[in-house]
């Protein structure tokens, strides 16, 4: 059996463990089935948005009319020259990140499969592991929901569909979360005719008045089926038709393409974690404590597999906080998530950070509403813009800042401001204060603030 101070199963997040582990001195070993990287440089956030920018940038293209600017109505995409560059950019740095680990000398890769066959003791193509510290973080892979006559047809997830070198003249897509909408977006925009089937709304888990608009815009797009349950799959000729229920009633829908976006389920059920006294929830998901700690001491986990949040900057935030107590110096205190931020980069972009007007409802918690459109700004007036707006929700009391969320150009930008705010325990009154550049697009955050001001002097919840 082979002693290190440290093994991290998975090379995506855990990295942010292991590598300066490794700096300091310590042997470490890392445990890989994949190219490395891990599922956000691989098959997730960088190959997903390095499809996206060339969408928008279509979009941009399509719609310069409205710009007085003119070009021939037809463009053409090289759909297969665009996935082999992100293809190559991918795997190019995860042969760098592979490389580098190769080279040091205080880490051990193991490519294969990890399996525990006791608390701390790891199989890895037939070669036993063990160490004082161990780190799982093992990601997500996409749900294959049951739904008749789907196995053996060639239909896409995410994984796929982000290195398929054909762009088809039509797809349907079933589910209607980020990864639906996001990868929906994008073969849209490049010409692909697109039909959701989506089970209730898309982007339901966002603030109501957020999922509204973006299904008004997103819908300008794509042909919406929401309330939609796929019931039966078919394949021939090259063709995929799905049947589906849709409000009591049953209709069919055809297309050349299928891409499966209905989840994730966590990865850990791979790990014959049956043999060990680490307990599992609900869904595959690794029970953790207050530090991140299974319930074997010394094992740890984090990410995507235990279910906090789905985000690679959450793993990163989890894995600094591990390393810092456990080989930082720091002292060992419970993690504390700081308002964890996201966004969708579809068309029209949402982003969002904090409590949802719905939260704070059931919660009985006593607020006011800022909300302000884009056009109702300068430079929303050079946008041309006919849809999105920021809204912020505060505390009637202590004037702070309870939650953010923007549906529009550059969402996943503008958001980083009421972050910050947050982050800072900042109250209204310091988002007036701030000088805004005018007329950037930011003056539409302090429109906003106005906004919930003139609530609060009002004694309303929103004017």
């Amino acid at each position: 059996m082979k002693k290190f101070d440290l093994i991290t199963i998975g090379s995506g997040g855990g990295a942010k463990i292991s590598s300066p582990a490794a700096s300091m001195g310590f042997k470490v070993a890392v445990i890989e089935k994949d190219r490395l990287g891990g599922t956000c440089l691989n098959r997730g956030c960088i190959p997903s948005k390095m499809l996206i920018h060339p969408a928008d940038v279509a979009i941009e293209i399509k719609e310069a009319h409205r710009f007085d600017i003119h070009h021939n109505p037809q463009f053409t995409v090289d759909f297969a020259k665009l996935i082999q560059r992100i293809s190559a950019t991918v795997d190019g740095d995860s042969d760098k990140i592979e490389a580098s680990y190769t080279k040091h000398p205080n880490i051990s890769l193991f490519k294969g499969a990890a399996k525990f066959v006791d608390d701390k003791v790891i199989d890895v193509n037939g070669e036993q592991l063990t160490a004082d510290k161990i780190i799982i973080a093992v990601g997500t892979r996409p749900i294959i929901p049951h739904i008749p006559g789907l196995q053996g047809t060639p239909y896409m997830t995410s994984t796929e569909a982000l290195r398929a070198t054909k762009l088809p003249a039509s797809m349907i897509i079933i589910g209607g979360g980020y990864i639906a909408c996001e990868l929906g977006h994008a073969y849209g925009s490049l010409g692909t005719k697109t039909t959701f089937l989506v089970r209730s709304e898309p982007l339901r888990f966002e603030d109501a008045e957020i999922t509204a608009e973006f299904q008004k815009v997103f819908g300008r797009y794509h042909d919406l089926h929401l309330n939609a349950m796929a019931t039966h799959v078919e394949y021939n000729h090259n063709t995929f038709t799905v049947h589906y229920t849709q409000n009591g009633t049953s209709a069919s829908v055809s297309a050349e393409a299928l891409l499966i976006a209905t989840g994730v389920s966590s990865n850990a059920d791979t790990l014959d974690l049956i043999n060990t006294n680490i307990e599992m929830l609900p869904k595959h998901l690794i029970k953790v404590d207050e530090y991140l700690e299974t319930t074997v001491p010394g094992v740890y986990a984090l990410g995507d597999c235990i279910g906090n949040y789905y985000f690679r900057h959450s793993v990163n935030f989890e894995g600094e906080y591990l390393f810092d107590y456990m080989f930082g110096g720091k002292p060992k205190t419970p993690i504390h998530y700081p308002p964890m931020p996201h966004a969708v980069f579809t068309h029209p972009q949402v982003a969002g950070v904090g409590a949802t007007e719905e939260q704070l409802k059931a919660h009985g918690i006593d607020y006011v509403v800022g909300l302000n459109t884009y056009k109702s700004s300068a430079m929303g007036m050079a946008l041309l813009s006919d849809h999105g707006f920021c809204k912020i929700l505060v505390d009637r009391k202590t004037r702070k800042l309870l939650g953010g969320h923007i549906i529009g150009p550059e969402a996943s930008d503008m958001i980083h401001m009421i972050i910050a705010y947050m982050n800072m325990n900042a109250t209204l009154d310091d988002m007036l204060r701030t000088i805004y550049i005018h007329p950037a697009l930011p003056e539409i955050i302090r429109n906003t603030a106005r906004r919930a001001k003139m609530a609060l002097d009002k004694n309303v919840v929103r004017v």
